[in-house]
């Protein structure tokens, strides 16, 4: 499970206006962008026609953790603040470790594999307190200092939550329309709409929760009226689904380690199985055998396979100008954006076709390396 820092919580708990919490949700945009370099490693490492229904679920967290920078950012957009992509310290280094969490989860750039799946996107995405598939034990002396000094990314949003009714009961707060970027194209309008009054910020930031984790509310799929706004409804339950009845994010994973779809239980209501007369299986021998923790330097100047990843970082460069662009009053440019996502994964595959010949990765596929590259002028 991620964790951050009760200082950061407290931090927001103890904010007098607006913009003392402007840089949490700046620090939320970042780590939800995070993650999705480590998916599209592995996206990228399975061979064409092959692995479809793991790919499937690979994407779909991806898609979604894509949405909840958007919804980051309309919510730092609706009280005041501008979000920040297109600078390089917006990227982290991998290996290495998230953003605002705790140091010791290690992530890196690599091939999917189960422990892959495992010991790192299952860390991830862990949910509060995961059902039939427990997450990697933690010792007990930093289950305690856990306990004591860290909180979980739920409990952040929670605190954002509650920080904005307060600063909007206080009068300190009023949550304005500007910048809102939402587009069905993309994102069905239960999941990404303009944030313009705290039911509708609230309603868009319990979404991130619950399908990033799971949670302790069932929430239903249709959109019900919230101040006349619309939104999403939810009542007390827990339940592993998200508004559009999908898994949330750990349990996805789980189905691949598992090898069957995650299903309500018919012998026992309230409760889940994995069902494998709906397999999920995973191929291992078509999966390519990529460099892990690419880097541009790794390759030499004026090689094809420099060239190619210098050619991909360009693209990814672009693609956060365009999110920063998107996310600071061109709504409408997301359409272009999102588009550049499937340029970087025809470039995936054409670095996939060159093999390292030497060097400690003789025999490996040249793989992405999302490094910020300045643009030409």
């Amino acid at each position: 499970m991620l964790k951050i820092p009760i200082r950061i919580i407290q931090e927001i708990q103890n904010a007098k206006q607006a913009s003392d919490i402007y840089k949490h949700l700046q620090a939320a945009i970042e780590l939800e962008h995070s993650t999705i370099p480590l998916y599209l490693t592995a996206l990228y490492s399975i061979q064409p026609n092959s692995n479809q229904t793991v790919a499937e679920i690979i994407f779909s967290v991806v898609r979604e953790e894509m949405l909840h920078m958007v919804i980051a950012a309309n919510v730092l957009n609706a009280i005041g603040g501008s979000p920040e992509v297109n600078k390089p310290e917006f990227i982290p280094t991998y290996p290495g470790f998230l953003p605002m969490v705790r140091p010791d989860l290690t992530v890196g750039l690599a091939p999917l594999s189960m422990a892959l799946i495992t010991n790192t996107f299952m860390q991830i995405e862990t949910s509060i307190d995961p059902e039939d598939y427990p997450a990697k034990p933690v010792p007990p002396a930093l289950r305690t200092i856990l306990e004591e000094e860290y909180k979980t990314i739920g409990e952040f949003y929670e605190a954002i939550i509650d920080k904005i009714t307060e600063l909007c009961d206080k009068k300190e707060l009023t949550i304005k329309p500007c910048n809102q970027v939402f587009n069905e194209q993309w994102f069905p309008k239960t999941e990404l709409f303009e944030i313009t009054d705290l039911e509708r910020a609230i309603s868009a930031l319990h979404l991130i929760i619950v399908q990033g984790e799971g949670t302790t509310t069932e929430w239903s799929t249709k959109v019900c009226s919230l101040n006349g706004k619309g939104g999403n409804q939810f009542t007390k339950k827990f339940s592993p689904f998200d508004p559009e009845n999908q898994p949330a994010h750990y349990y996805r994973f789980a189905q691949i380690v598992k090898g069957g779809r995650l299903v309500p239980d018919p012998e026992k209501p309230g409760t889940f199985v994995y069902n494998l007369n709906q397999p999920i299986n995973l191929d291992s021998e078509k999966i390519y055998p990529l460099v892990e923790n690419s880097k541009a330097e790794m390759y030499p100047e004026g090689s094809r396979a420099r060239r190619l990843i210098d050619q991909f970082n360009y693209s990814y460069t672009s693609l956060l100008n365009g999110l920063h662009k998107t996310f600071n009053g061109y709504s409408d440019y997301l359409n272009t954006t999102m588009g550049v996502m499937f340029e970087l994964k025809l470039q995936a595959q054409e670095m996939a076709e060159v093999e390292i010949k030497e060097g400690p990765n003789a025999g490996k596929l040249v793989a992405p390396s999302f490094e910020y590259q300045l643009l030409r002028a």
